[in-house]
């Protein structure tokens, strides 16, 4: 049984499941983390982009790293990927040391890609493309199975040039799967397309993670993270300052929640069993014991037959945790800057 590309892909003992080419892989409870990064430092001059960095990434999870541009996750990524130098600390990416040049075949063979931008030929088709692309790896995954992952099927035979911008993306995913990475780096990877495309994505990675495929996302959509991530990091100054899951981080799932509702033109918030406050054209009721609070409110509703519209119950987001966090505005933040002397 070949083993030489490390623990994560057994080339030799390929299978068939659902009747698509699936490779091998030991149970997860034998395996070391997917990536380990300890204490990972790189400096551009004076100036630590990253600086002292820690997390693990198990096979098979979805592990979002967010940040503002500027904080070092592209820098941290691309260390990750094997193109960028450390400075100091340890880092093991599929057992494998990224920095290694030795190894460097060894980890391509097992890592797929997707950048914000690909440089593709403009003049091949989509299954031109993404044939010339598996043939650089030694079990890829089949073009026409790739094909209709990306939803692509009604464009197999067209030129790259004719395609869409949303459809170029969804090409780029193609490129980055079609090798059947053991793990998948997707920078930005819904930039540019509509909500349907940005849902077909997100459906394409769930299905890679459920089949073992270790994904790392870098976006600036919190929606997103929270709803492909099974861990996050947040870094920001070159620092992680928050990681765990997307349901809990920053202590989310602990603080307090607010009540919104909407009464009728008769009733005021005098009449109300707790204070309240207005916001806009609806009475806010901010409460660590919303369970209570919510159990006095529709009690009073009732017996005093006062219709309670719009009522909703509301944690701080992951947008909350992020913006506090970083000290960022609430703006959409946008791409990184590609400029390899940036701090990014």
């Amino acid at each position: 049984m070949a083993t030489s590309e490390g623990p994560f892909r057994e080339f030799g003992t390929p299978g068939l499941v659902g009747g698509s080419f699936r490779l091998q892989t030991p149970p997860t409870a034998w395996m070391k983390p997917a990536v380990s990064v300890s204490g990972l430092v790189k400096a551009y001059g004076p100036v630590r982009a990253v600086d002292g960095v820690s997390f693990e990434v198990e096979p098979g999870q979805v592990f979002a790293l967010l940040g503002p541009n500027g904080a070092g996750k592209t820098t941290t990524i691309e260390i990750l990927e094997g193109f960028r130098g450390r400075d100091a600390g340890e880092v093991r990416v599929l057992d494998i040391d990224p920095g290694d040049r030795r190894s460097g075949q060894r980890l391509r063979s097992q890592l797929g890609v997707v950048l914000q931008e690909l440089a593709v030929e403009p003049f091949l088709s989509v299954r031109q493309v993404l044939e010339r692309s598996a043939g650089f790896y030694p079990a890829p995954r089949p073009v026409s199975e790739v094909i209709d992952l990306i939803g692509l099927a009604e464009k197999a035979d067209a030129k790259v040039k004719t395609l869409s911008g949303g459809q170029q993306r969804r090409l780029d995913v193609g490129l980055g799967i079609v090798g059947n990475p053991a793990l998948l780096i997707l920078d930005e990877p819904t930039t540019g397309l509509d909500p349907a495309g940005r849902r077909m994505s997100w459906e394409l990675v769930r299905t890679l993670a459920a089949d073992g495929t270790t994904v790392i996302l870098t976006t600036h959509y919190m929606e997103e993270a929270e709803a492909l991530a099974d861990q996050v990091a947040i870094i920001a100054g070159g620092k992680i300052v928050a990681d765990g899951p997307p349901e809990s981080l920053g202590g989310r799932d602990r603080g307090g929640a607010t009540i919104r509702f909407r009464l009728p033109a008769d009733v005021t918030l005098a009449d109300l069993p707790m204070a309240a406050s207005v916001d806009g054209q609806a009475a806010e009721v901010r409460t660590d014991q919303e369970v209570e609070v919510l159990y006095e409110l529709t009690k009073w509703a009732l017996e005093h037959e006062v219709r309670i519209t719009g009522l909703t119950v509301s944690r701080r987001t992951l947008e909350d945790i992020y913006l506090q966090l970083t000290g960022t505005g609430p703006e959409r933040l946008q791409g990184e800057s590609a400029s390899p002397a940036s701090v990014r």
